[in-house]
Parts: structure tokens; sequence; C-alpha cells
């Protein structure tokens, strides 16, 4: 999705489908900041980082003063294979990624049936995604009730880590864990993950929430039943279960003040807690949510201007460490887009494909630049992910995952440029910036100029 404007301004070679030796830029984010440089690449991963005029050896990109950017790595995808592929799959999940500027993506355990909650349900995911991903794809695998002898063999298989509900997930075969349930996992995971493997979490206190009372057609009468207290007081649970059994603890989707003030204050008592928001509470606020506009439910709901606030000060002073999409998308009759009642609606956001613009839209108002950017959405997930350093970064060693992209334009979303299953989204008409021009993934140009141009690239890490 683009304003229409050509790929580069001034280019020795165009990227197309295939690798390239060496690519260039007036604008690349690096580890030590924004400079003009050269990514040398051989082999999928960069060589070296080189000075922008040093003469080429080779064929060379020369992308002029468009930014070149460590790609995404979004740590928070459900992609729904198998078992509910209408909702969303792999070729689609993965074809709207690489035109967003992802090059990775980590598969939530849910909401695919069967649930990867077991070595064998792994196996199953993996069969359904190989072949089938143009970006690279990992998965967490999912802590429920019942499954504590499951840690081991699905560490062994390769998840990055696992995820919990304290709240109710929206699916039967994923059950919601209680604290003692929690406590029967944790010494499991904290031995067999070497303490690194961390447990993400949907922080919620299920004893806190509401049953929505009133007219089904109201966001405000939604979003009451979702408290704020609901989130900090889940984060307050975790913070004391991270002290007891030395266990990474990461909290998704932090969505309001209270949360981020939790997480402030567990990380002061010396939990090993990490936090995340997402791209949609920090782009919209309440009020931009109209009754009956049921594309915009998700849970926690989206809050106040001065939450929003709050998650962005999170962000600047490092209480939160990166932003995920949360992408979360079903068919558009569980959304309930012909009633309008969020009381019936799917609670879930479709955003993969946009998650850059619409952070960098907000980010760039607020002062920040494409390398607090890159922070956030690249280098920190993947450390999140034990993908790092060879994920989320352009320097030498690490796989030549990378976006051009120009900050300054801008562009209007349209539903029928998007290449999710289904293709709505509550930012259908708004102007966003940042126009993703092409994507690399481990040095092979995969998409460019509105188009997949290197089907089945991706690898299952």
């Amino acid at each position: 999705m683009s304003s229409g404007a050509p790929l580069v301004p001034a280019v020795r070679a165009r990227p197309g489908a295939g690798s390239v030796p060496s690519v260039r830029s007036e604008r690349v984010v690096l580890p030590d900041g924004i400079r003009p440089a050269t990514l040398h690449i051989e082999g999928g991963t960069i060589a070296r980082v080189g000075r922008y005029d040093e003469p080429p050896s080779g064929p060379l990109i020369d992308v002029g003063a468009l930014t070149i950017s460590p790609g995404v790595v979004d740590s928070h995808v459900h992609v729904n294979e198998p078992g509910r592929t209408e909702w969303e799959g792999f070729d689609t999940a993965t074809r709207a990624a690489a035109a967003g500027g992802v090059t990775t993506i980590v598969d939530m355990p849910l909401n695919s049936i069967p649930a990867t909650t077991t070595g064998d349900a792994l196996d199953v995911k993996r069969r359904a995604a190989r072949g089938r991903v143009h970006v690279d794809v990992g998965f967490w695998g999912g802590i429920v009730p019942g499954n504590t002898d499951q840690i081991g063999p699905l560490l062994t298989a390769g998840v990055r880590g696992f995820k919990s509900f304290l709240s109710p997930s929206g699916v039967a075969e994923f059950e919601s864990v209680s604290e003692h349930e929690l406590s029967e996992a944790l010494p499991t995971l904290a031995a067999r993950g070497d303490r690194t493997a961390p447990l993400l979490v949907h922080a919620e206190d299920s004893s806190l929430l509401r049953t929505p009372q009133g007219d089904p057609r109201s966001y405000r009468a939604y979003a009451a039943s979702r408290p704020a207290q609901a989130e900090a007081s889940a984060i307050a649970l975790l913070a004391a279960l991270s002290l007891r059994y030395g266990v990474a603890v990461h909290v998704v989707h932090v969505s309001s003040a209270d949360g981020v003030e939790a997480v402030a204050r567990a990380r002061a008592t010396g939990a090993t807690i990490t936090a995340e928001t997402c791209p949609h509470y920090l782009a919209f606020e309440e009020r931009d949510v109209a009754d009956g506009a049921t594309s915009f439910k998700c849970a926690p709901p989206i809050r106040d201007a001065r939450h929003r606030d709050a998650l962005w000060q999170g962000l600047a002073t490092g209480t939160l460490q990166l932003i995920a999409s949360d992408h979360s998308p079903s068919p558009p009759s569980m959304k309930a887009l012909d009633t309008g009642s969020f009381f019936a609606a799917w609670g879930g956001i479709s955003s993969l494909q946009l998650s850059l613009a619409a952070v960098w839209t907000e980010a760039r108002r607020r002062g920040f630049t494409e390398a607090d950017l890159a922070r956030w959405m690249s280098s920190a997930p993947a450390r999140l992910s034990r993908l790092a350093p060879r994920k989320g970064t352009l320097e030498a060693g690490a796989d030549a995952d990378f976006v051009v992209w120009s900050p300054d334009l801008t562009f209007v979303v349209r539903a029928d440029r998007l290449c999710h299953r289904h293709p709505w989204t509550p930012y259908e008409g708004r102007t966003l910036a940042g126009v993703v021009h092409s994507t690399f993934v481990r040095g092979e140009c995969v998409w460019r100029d509105n188009a997949l141009v290197r089907a089945g690239h991706g690898i299952l890490l």
C-alpha cells in the first residue's frame, strides 16, 4: 500500500525477487544511530556494515534518501491455522506482514485447533505452515490447566516461550489459568527453560471483570466491563510469581495508565518483568470509537486519552519495552458488523499490515524517531522471543532482514489494499505516514511496490 511514489529516487540495481550483495541509504537505522551506510550481504546475513560512499564490489541497490530500518519483529500474532483458517492463515498473514515491513512473526498458541499446548500440536502447526510462509515464523507454546508435562517437550521442539490467560481467552480449547495452576507450572518452566524462556500473560484479573450492562451498541458500556484496575491487579500477581519462582514474565497488550504504573512498581521490586503495548492503544482513544463500531473491539479495551498518553510515556521511560500488533482477525460475521453489538462481537483487531505506519504516525507527532521505532518494534521483540541477535538489528552477523520505507509519505487506508484474509480494520479511511516500498528477508526482496515478489521464502524458526 503506497502513495504511488517510485521505489527509489536513484538506483543502480532495482530490487526484485532474489538476493542482493549490497544495499545502501543515506538513512540506515543502526544500533548506534541513524546514518548513511552500506549493508554488505552474504548468504542471507549481514557480513559487515560499511561507509555509504565506499566503492561497490558488485551489484548495489542505492535507495537514496529512503530509510532502511531493521525488519519489524511482531511477537504477538494470531494466525489461527490449522483449525480456523477461515479466520486467517499462514499465507495471508505472512503476505500482510511482508506488505507492512514485518520480516518475522511469532504465532500465538491460540486460536488454532489444536491449540499449541503439546509437542504433537506444535508438529501439526508446523506442517500446516511449511512452504506457505513468506516471512520467517516462530511459535509460542501455551500453558493451560493440566499441561505442565508438555513444557519440556515444547521447549525441546523449539517454542520461543509460553502464553497464558488469567481471564477467559474466548475459545474453549485454551482455558485460563489460576494462581494455583501457574504455581504448579512455573517451577518446571524455570528449570526446563533455563530461566530465559518467558511466560507471556494476558493480564486481566477475572474477579474484577463485569458482565456488560445496558445498550449492546454502546462502546462505553463494553469498556466499563473491563476496568483498568483488573489489569493492574493481574500485573501485581505476575510480579509476585516472577519473584517467587525466578521466571521471566512478559505482560502482553498493556492498555492503561494503571497497567504502566503496575509494571513500574513490579520492576522496582526486582521482578523479571517486561511489557508491551499495541498500535491500537497508541493510535486511538475512546472518543474515536463510535457506538456500534465493533471493528474497534479488543480486550483490554481502547481507553481515553489519559491512558494513551501514559502508554507513550511508558515507552519513553522504558517501563514498556516493545510494541506488538496483537493481530487477532476473524470473519466479519464474528465482529457483529451488521448489528453493532459490542457485547456479541469477537474481541480482536486486525492490523498486522498497518502496525509500522500506525505507530510511526503517532510517534513522529510526539517527537520520536525511526531509531525509537526500531527499538520498540524490532530489537526488543527479538530479545523477548529469544531471536536476538539474529533478528531485529542491522549489524554484522544478523540476518539481512530490513524494510525500505519513506517515513514522510502518507497513504489513506483502504480495505481493498489489505492482504489479511478479511480486510476489515478500524484504520479504514485513516491517513497514515510511513510507506513501505520493499521488504527483504534474509537478503531477498520478498515485497516490492505493492506486490509479493518472492513467495514461500519464509522459514520456520
